[in-house]
């Protein structure tokens, strides 16, 4: 299935330096983002590598195998991009000083035939708008959801605790990484969104629905989201991609 991308990056009225990172490849159909963190603006060194060596990772195995369909194919090589993006962080962390303790979120949709697979690793999300409605396909890997998943702390409360940015997972700070995958059914029209948490810290899924809802060119809505992240406050750097297949209106 053809689709077309946007992005948008933005350092947030906060932040200085910005440690989010994007790579697209329409060809393959991928699209990654990754959040980084650590070190003296090592954050960006490692979301940046994440993401380049996902991106490119996926279009050297696309290439080795035509197969478009084969979503079992797919996942096994998402698993090993970031598997491999988790080494190179961790060495790279090892021999430059400036860069120890870096580490970053990762989060990354392939289409896959008539399947959209999504992984991620910490609390970088995907998004599904369909029909109306935009539904999260993905369950941050925090302390607080953990907290939230047992009971022990509301989602009202979840949404102002100062716990919320403690990820429990996260790409080359350990020295194995647990990528968590699942795949969706990818109808005509569907709209895809995945974005750092400096867009959900700031912008309730209430307000990106309504965004989303406005349509519009997929690079206007991008803009569109940055933007109500940062009248928010853009208390941090703001990352966002949208997909959807190529000349179907958004539904």
């Amino acid at each position: 299935m053809a689709r077309e991308f946007a992005s948008a990056l933005d350092p947030g009225r906060v932040r200085r330096n910005n440690e989010d990172a994007v790579a697209i490849d329409p060809k393959v159909g991928v699209a990654v983002l990754a959040d980084g963190m650590g070190g003296h603006h090592a954050g960006e060194v490692a979301s940046a590598m994440a993401c380049d060596i996902v991106c490119q990772d996926l279009a050297r195995w696309r290439r080795a195998w035509p197969d478009t369909s084969s979503h079992a194919a797919a996942l096994q090589a998402m698993v090993r991009s970031v598997v491999h993006a988790n080494q190179a962080i961790l060495e790279t962390a090892r021999t430059r000083p400036e860069c120890r303790g870096m580490g970053t979120t990762v989060v990354l949709a392939l289409v896959a035939g008539s399947q959209l697979i999504v992984g991620h690793v910490g609390d970088s999300r995907a998004y599904r708008w369909r029909d109306g409605r935009l539904e999260r396909l993905t369950r941050d890997h925090s302390l607080l959801q953990e907290r939230v998943d047992a009971g022990l702390t509301t989602p009202e409360e979840a949404a102002t605790s100062r716990r919320r940015h403690i990820v429990t997972r996260a790409v080359g700070v350990e020295p194995e990484v647990q990528l968590e995958i699942q795949a969706h059914d990818a109808l005509p029209g569907d709209l895809v969104l995945l974005c750092s948490d400096g867009l959900t810290d700031m912008v309730s899924d209430t307000e990106i629905a309504a965004v989303l809802r406005a349509g519009g060119p997929l690079q206007v809505l991008c803009a569109r989201l940055v933007e109500a992240a940062n009248t928010a406050g853009g208390a941090d750097n703001v990352a966002v991609v949208l997909t959807r297949d190529d000349g179907d209106p958004l539904k």
